[in-house]
């Protein structure tokens, strides 16, 4: 090896080509991390859906993300765009939709509006599921006997014992002078 020739070919030389930020959506992703672990971050993709996508962009998946052209970011973000159109029903997050039917994957803010309505439906309609998150309750079938439980302590609660002993003997001593 040369003196000329630097050690590591991905030096800070090329920090000019590299993108900081990658918008998808409403969500600016990490250009510094590898394709799989910023797709990791929006809201609705795991590691298993960041992978499919990296593989159907035709992406290297632990390619750095803000060092990739233009044309292929843009095949990323159609990917993640149409991704419920892409993979089997059973790996979309929002399976046939109450009203349309459907079958989408939802992203982002997107996600989070669409469970919101979805809760808010169950509790107008009064199913199950609805009443249960009404009262606070679990959902979805776990034990509630010995868990679960918010409403103050169960057993003695030795603190409130000693503020309460500590209360008295501070009055007791304001009333002796």
């Amino acid at each position: 090896m040369s003196a000329e020739e630097p050690e590591n070919a991905d030096a800070p030389e090329d920090d000019e080509d590299l993108r900081y930020f990658v918008r998808i959506g409403q969500t600016d992703l990490d250009g510094t991390k590898s394709v799989e672990r910023a797709l990791m971050e929006l809201n609705g993709i795991g590691q298993r859906a960041a992978r499919i996508i990296s593989d159907k962009a035709g992406v290297d998946r632990r390619a750095t993300f803000g060092r990739l052209e233009d044309d292929e970011i843009d095949e990323v973000v159609g990917v993640v765009e149409g991704f419920a159109d892409e993979v089997p029903d059973w790996l979309a997050n929002h399976q046939n939709d109450f009203f349309s039917g459907e079958t989408t994957h939802e992203i982002g803010n997107d996600l989070e509006l669409t469970r919101r309505q979805d809760i808010n439906r169950m509790k107008m309609i009064d199913s199950y599921k609805g009443v249960r998150h009404k009262r606070g309750q679990k959902v979805r079938g776990q034990r509630t006997k010995s868990t679960g439980r918010t409403e103050g302590t169960i057993g003695v609660n030795v603190e409130a014992i000693k503020e309460e002993q500590a209360e008295e003997a501070a009055g007791e001593e304001g009333g002796e002078e």
